[in-house]
């Protein structure tokens, strides 16, 4: 997946569509974060601020956030505001760094609406007046540094840059939180590994503070030479993810052409696998690749024949035969392409069986790879929550009872427990049925809560 990390990750709310579709309750959460920046702006203090790097520094602000880089996922934003905010918060203190970051608002960035951007402002204002705050506190001085203000000035720097970076995270996974679809988790992707990276980077707000001295005003702008830099790769890599995302996207639409009643199910069963690897505390990165291997997972299904697939009655064997190659089929469209990784793992084996008689090669327990378990567990679920044009969808308490009945025998019980529990606390959307009646006759060919 994605790695939205350079020089800065400003995570922007950018999610897009009407503001007037988001929950109620992220409302008064927006609300008190626009206050709050108001307030920790309106009581000062402004004596002895030097408007001038106020000026320049907020002018990096406007120049970096109207050439912001969208990423991948069409929610977040790069940018280098950051930089110029901790710069502020050095030069001219908390309530300095604070104007800097609502200079933001001026930026000609099209997209967010005028609800998004004022968001987004008192994000910018509130982390900076927060990094501010705890650099004066931990023993920094305000104003231009100089030689001998290093190496003193290192940790009250560090210590801003932490409380900066926890703060905009804090503040947008709130309101990512708040407006999460149902059946999404509650907790926010937001990748520990980039907190780490706006950490480093972060220095060069210092960097930017500390040329003051020598280049005046010009210092925010030679720093930008870096940082174009910087948003090309960024631009670039973003370019390629989204080259990927739409590579699984096309061969997801090319299985769901085939079959009415499969429409959404890839999907659904990448969001409920990536469901449970959240609630085992599985790696950000293997989460991604799994994310991928559960939109993937039934690839395969373009080699297996349209009536097969589509068929309301009873499977002969051969046809029952062609569906239990849709896993190896699968593996061998998608092997050459690079960034699947462990994702290919998840293809192969997901219709294996924790007592072995799974296929397409029969492995058992602890064999089965656990991309291949974890989207076991998934597809099932969706499977059975979904018209299928051998019967009808079953209620959700119904399938989660099914998935406890099987667990040990067709499906590892510590990721059914998981998925239960995720359900229990997230929701689950179920789709809506296909526009042709479903033949409430089961396959005879197939076991209860198999999903093809």
């Amino acid at each position: 997946m994605l790695s939205d990390g350079a020089v800065r990750v400003n995570r922007h709310w950018v999610l897009g569509g009407s503001v007037g579709r988001f929950r109620w309750g992220a409302w008064p959460y927006i609300g008190v974060v626009i206050a709050a920046a108001v307030a920790a702006i309106a009581f000062g203090p402004f004596a002895g601020m030097d408007w001038a790097q106020v000026a320049a520094l907020g002018l990096l602000v406007i120049v970096s956030e109207s050439y912001a880089t969208v990423l991948r996922s069409r929610s977040l934003a790069w940018s280098a505001v950051s930089i110029a905010s901790l710069a502020a918060v050095v030069l001219v203190g908390p309530v300095g760094g604070a104007l800097v970051g609502c200079c933001t608002l001026f930026s000609i960035r099209r997209g967010p609406s005028p609800q998004q951007r004022l968001f987004n402002t008192a994000v910018f204002a509130l982390s900076a007046y927060a990094a501010g705050k705890v650099f004066v506190l931990a023993g920094g001085h305000v104003g231009q540094p100089g030689p001998r203000s290093f190496p003193g000035i290192v940790a009250p720097f560090a210590a801003a840059d932490l409380v900066h970076v926890i703060v905009n995270f804090a503040l947008v996974g709130g309101v990512l939180w708040l407006t999460r679809e149902p059946g999404q988790s509650r907790r926010p992707d937001l990748h520990a590994k980039l907190i780490v990276t706006d950490l480093g980077y972060g220095a060069f707000g210092l960097l930017t503070a500390a040329l003051w001295t020598v280049l005046g005003p010009f210092a925010p702008f030679l720093v930008l030479i870096p940082l174009v830099v910087a948003r090309w790769a960024v631009a670039q890599f973003a370019a390629q993810q989204r080259a990927y995302e739409a590579t699984v996207s096309a061969l997801c639409q090319a299985v769901e052409t085939k079959d009415v009643y499969t429409r959404g199910h890839s999907e659904r069963v990448s969001r409920g696998a990536v469901m449970i690897a959240r609630e085992i505390g599985m790696r950000t990165d293997r989460t991604d690749a799994l994310r991928l291997a559960g939109m993937l997972h039934d690839v395969g299904k373009l080699g297996v024949p349209t009536t097969v697939l589509q068929k309301s009655g009873k499977l002969t064997d051969d046809e029952y035969a062609a569906i239990q190659l849709h896993p190896m089929r699968g593996l061998d469209i998608v092997r050459e392409i690079g960034f699947l990784d462990e994702a290919l793992a998840g293809i192969m084996h997901h219709h294996e069986r924790i007592d072995g008689k799974g296929y397409p090669m029969g492995l058992a327990g602890d064999e089965i790879p656990e991309f291949g378990r974890v989207l076991g567990v998934a597809d099932a679920f969706d499977a059975m929550t979904s018209t299928r044009s051998y019967r009808g969808a079953r209620p959700i308490p119904e399938a989660i009872e099914e998935l406890r009945r099987w667990a040990g025998l067709q499906f590892d019980p510590a990721f059914v427990d998981a998925f239960i529990a995720a359900l229990e606390r997230d929701g689950w959307k179920t789709p809506e049925p296909p526009p042709v009646a479903a033949d409430e006759a089961d396959s005879a060919g197939l076991p209860a809560i198999e999903s093809m």
